[in-house]
């Protein structure tokens, strides 16, 4: 009876072992998918338990000259950087270099309230300092080298836009500022610390502060797909988001990282404990990510036209990370069903046809649009016999047909519905609808 019973939990065993790869071959069918509908391009990655069990890359590191990408690939991450920031913060706390409730004053003076601007304040976007990427005069200078002064200077032009620790705000500036403070406390370059605090003793190889893109190094520019092209985009001079968005990486090096940040490698278990104190859901340089019973922790990214995730869920002991370079989908969803493999739930594949409208028809809807109580206006208009819009300020994207009136953009998860006869429109992101009306 023993043996049989034995027997059989070896069968359950295995059942599960098989249908997990069998999801996870799923999940690289679905990623194939999305690139050969040129709805993403990039790098992504599942640990479970510690032992990697998914890698794939997809796409171009340089699609003028058909240089593939893979695993090793380098990829700008974006915010997740910031993770990165806070817990250089939290060692140097740890070294008594700095406490978290140091203000801000005691480095810059100049930045208005900073007499009452703590490094905590900083840490969880609560200080009211004015993201500096926010404004319109950033589209000016991201791509030109700024140093330290010049990036104070600019930030102290802006006023506050609350009483610091009265709400959270996510700034760029915070993390700015917190990587030049470190930089100050340590006597030693941005570059050099995380080389010392962290690649070098958790032996990232491929995660690093970026600088111009070297493709020939295996590092990826990233692309909008238009007209049947990738189009590379401008590259933010990394000069500009030091502690904030400066880094490039691989999804394995990240989850290598936070795995070890959880398992002690980095900063005590106290330090680990108050960067996982999340208030509106965000800790110090972490984010809550909430999934069925359980939560995870880590972070997003978009830079140019990168986008980014790594969280790890310490109850599953899962880690997953992806880095995009093209995109046209939504990540989160791409995301959630890397996560939804290691937990052996089976998902829809996505159909990628969208409908066919004649430029005739379209051509109703194109024009200028706006809404009196918001800022921005719209410009729709057909590029390619495809509907495009336009956001003052913003880069044009494509509207994908539903219906004759019904159009989406999966990237940024926007949908516009069109009434011809009251000549406006409704854009629904996020759960929030706005009405533009045609001028």
């Amino acid at each position: 009876m023993v043996k049989k019973i034995r027997f059989l939990i070896v069968i359950c065993a295995s059942s599960l072992l098989f249908s997990q790869q069998n999801l996870k071959d799923k999940l690289g069918n679905y990623i194939d998918s999305l690139y050969s509908y040129h709805k993403i391009m990039g790098s992504f990655a599942i640990s479970e338990n510690g032992n990697s069990t998914f890698q794939k890359a997809v796409g171009y590191a340089d699609a003028e000259n058909n240089q593939k990408a893979n695993i090793n690939t380098q990829y700008r991450i974006g915010s997740i950087s910031k993770t990165f920031t806070a817990v250089m913060i939290m060692q140097a706390v740890e070294e008594n270099k700095i406490s978290l409730n140091q203000k801000l004053s005691n480095f810059y003076p100049e930045i208005p309230n900073a007499h009452k601007i703590t490094i905590e304040n900083l840490l969880q976007h609560r200080s009211g300092i004015h993201n500096l990427t926010d404004e319109a005069e950033f589209l000016q200078m991201y791509t030109k080298f700024h140093s330290e002064a010049n990036l104070i200077k600019i930030i102290k032009n802006y006023k506050s836009d609350f009483e610091p620790g009265l709400k959270h705000d996510y700034s760029n500036s915070n993390y700015i500022l917190l990587g030049y403070i470190l930089q100050n406390i340590n006597k030693k370059t941005y570059v050099d610390l995380l080389k010392m605090k962290i690649t070098k003793p958790l032996k990232l190889n491929f995660t690093e502060v970026g600088g111009k893109i070297e493709t020939e190094k295996n590092q990826a520019k990233s692309y909008a797909y238009n007209n049947g092209k990738y189009q590379v985009l401008p590259e933010t001079e990394m000069s500009i988001p030091i502690g904030a968005g400066n880094l490039v990486s691989t999804p394995s090096d990240l989850i290598k990282f936070i795995i070890e940040l959880e398992n002690g490698k980095l900063i005590k278990k106290e330090s680990l404990t108050k960067m996982k104190t999340f208030t509106d859901d965000y800790g110090y340089g972490v984010i809550k990510f909430p999934y069925e019973k359980t939560s995870g922790f880590g972070h997003n990214g978009g830079i140019d036209g990168f986008k980014s995730a790594l969280f790890y869920f310490p109850e599953l002991k899962v880690a997953v990370s992806l880095v995009v370079n093209q995109n046209n989908a939504d990540t989160n969803s791409v995301l959630d069903k890397m996560i939804d493999v290691t937990q052996n739930k089976d998902f829809e594949m996505l159909n990628f046809k969208t409908l066919e409208i004649p430029v005739a028809e379209l051509q109703k809807y194109v024009g200028a649009y706006s809404n009196k109580s918001i800022p921005v206006k719209f410009n729709i208009f057909i590029n390619n016999k495809t509907l495009m819009a336009q956001a003052t300020g913003q880069s044009a994207f494509p509207l994908d047909a539903v219906s004759n009136t019904n159009f989406k953009f999966e990237m940024a998860d926007i949908t516009i519905d069109f009434n011809f006869e009251q000549k406006n429109f409704v854009i629904e992101q996020a759960g929030r609808k706005n009405t533009f009306t045609k001028e």
